[in-house]
């Protein structure tokens, strides 16, 4: 966040992606709808959850397996790049995909 890495603790998510939902699982859980735009720019609104109400813009990217999201918290502008450093609103972060058995 902001280019400086958070504690391990706080990197324990999991996100869900079900066609235009999500649902993040942390210390709490949120839920909400992604639009997708062009250029792999994404909208996210959160409906259920501790940021119920709060719009947020941010970049994505899928290769290899890892999801990376740039996320911007104020939601006034797309991230440009995957980049947070001297960016205190902007947050990073990459998923590993689950493999279902």
């Amino acid at each position: 966040m902001g280019g400086t890495s958070l504690p391990k603790a706080a990197l324990q998510q999991k996100l869900i992606i079900d066609d235009n939902g999500y649902t993040v699982i942390a210390e709490s859980t949120d839920k909400g709808l992604i639009k997708y735009k062009d250029d792999d720019k994404m909208d996210i609104y959160s409906k259920d959850g501790v940021n119920a109400g709060k719009h947020f813009t941010a970049l994505y990217k899928y290769q290899g397996g890892q999801l990376t999201i740039c996320y911007n918290l104020t939601g006034d502008s797309y991230p440009q790049a995957f980049e947070t450093k001297g960016k205190p609103t902007f947050f990073l972060s990459v998923f590993e995909r689950a493999v279902n058995k």
